[in-house]
């Protein structure tokens, strides 16, 4: 049997984490869950810390002093779960924006039909957002567009943040050459995962805008991945990317 991890990055999500958490425990497939909670002052960390009573072998927490980026959260919990054993490894949000439901989906695109990276894509199959303004659908719909154009990389939603990634991915990549904090993260994890030769496929899924808790956006983040993918792709000119092995 697969040893699967969900991460899950927090800071003040205290109002989600219980309910995120025991709706991916109670899926049918087993998924271990690690939060990496940067100092969240509201609590957060002593919630799953109580939690983990009931489930010390399933539930699991990195404390980190400070709000340090959601791209060094993510690097800090794939190197937990490569150090732990584990087979795939997911990204997810605290906030319900993505179904615990679709977890199995993304499981058996990369442990069944052959994916080394499945993406939980909102436009895959036209536009699935729920409750978000529509300049934001816009600007999010186009930015993947502008990114796949760059990048020439065939995935529709680049900037999504619900991902399986097998395991030799994740050993492949040279995760400490990962640059980007924010929306931009996204985007090199999935191209550098292209250019070493591996497979993406893309899952479709409906995204729905948080109820609870505030959203950590901002334009910033949006400006980073804008010149970011540029960056990348004149680096990726003069960068030897490491091969997937067989």
């Amino acid at each position: 049997m697969s040893k699967n991890l969900v991460i899950i990055p927090t800071y003040n999500e205290k109002e989600n984490i219980e309910n995120i958490i025991r709706a991916i425990q109670a899926q049918p497939v087993l998924f271990h869950v690690l939060v990496v909670d940067d100092g969240s002052p509201d609590g957060t960390a002593d919630i799953v810390k109580r939690m983990q009573a009931g489930c010390p072998d399933r539930l699991f927490i990195v404390e980190r002093s400070g709000k340090l980026g959601l791209g060094t959260a993510y690097i800090a919990g794939f190197k937990w779960g490569l150090a732990h054993g584990y087979d795939y490894i997911f990204e997810m949000d605290a906030d319900f924006s993505h179904n615990p439901a679709d977890l199995p989906r993304l499981y058996d695109a990369c442990a069944r039909q052959g994916a080394d990276v499945a993406i939980g894509s909102r436009y895959v199959s036209g536009v699935n957002v729920v409750n978000w303004p529509m300049g934001r659908v816009l600007m999010s719909y186009f930015a993947s567009k502008y990114v796949r154009f760059i990048t020439g990389m065939k995935v529709a939603d680049t900037t999504a943040g619900f991902v399986c990634y097998r395991r030799e991915v994740l050993e492949t990549i040279e995760l400490d050459k990962i640059r980007f904090k924010g929306y931009a993260f996204q985007i090199e994890m999935k191209f550098t995962a292209h250019k070493c030769g591996f497979r993406l496929q893309e899952v479709p899924i409906i995204f729905i805008n948080r109820e609870l808790g505030t959203s950590k956006m901002s334009g910033g983040i949006f400006g980073e991945a804008f010149f970011g993918v540029i960056r990348l792709k004149v680096d990726s000119w003069f960068r030897k990317y490491p091969s997937r092995k067989g």
